[in-house]
């Protein structure tokens, strides 16, 4: 029997589409200017990280709470250094930083949800 997908999911994913689109339009616009990937992935975080905040928790998991943004930044940071490992190993194959990045998204996009589900916008226990 196939799981019902959790509709949350979804909208992460939907959500997730703009959010990527401003992330990665930063990054391609830092690497432009030949900026370090890593440099610039790391702007595009920051960034990201101040407007996905408010999309993720409001639209997803509506939860409007901005004492989360500690456990928020957290993901964000394991994100980062885990799509910092990603691009540098593309690197060593010599895939570019623009196709890198774009090949990193998904499977990193459904690590966060997990994570974010788990550890920020977790529900109360239903006694």
């Amino acid at each position: 029997m196939i799981k019902k997908i959790d509709k949350r999911f979804i909208k992460f994913l939907l959500v997730g589409a703009l959010n990527t689109v401003f992330g990665y339009s930063v990054f391609a616009l830092f690497i432009f200017f030949n900026v370090h990937y890593s440099v610039s992935l790391l702007i595009a975080t920051i960034l990201g990280v101040i407007f996905n905040f408010k999309t993720i928790g409001i639209i997803v998991f509506k939860n409007q709470d901005n004492k989360l943004i500690f456990k928020f930044v957290c993901i964000y940071v394991i994100y980062y250094f885990l799509n910092l490992l990603g691009l540098k190993i593309l690197n060593i194959y010599s895939v570019s930083n623009y196709i890198g990045q774009a090949v990193l998204v998904l499977p990193l996009s459904v690590l966060s949800y997990l994570l974010f589900k788990k550890f920020v916008f977790t529900r109360p226990e239903k006694i």
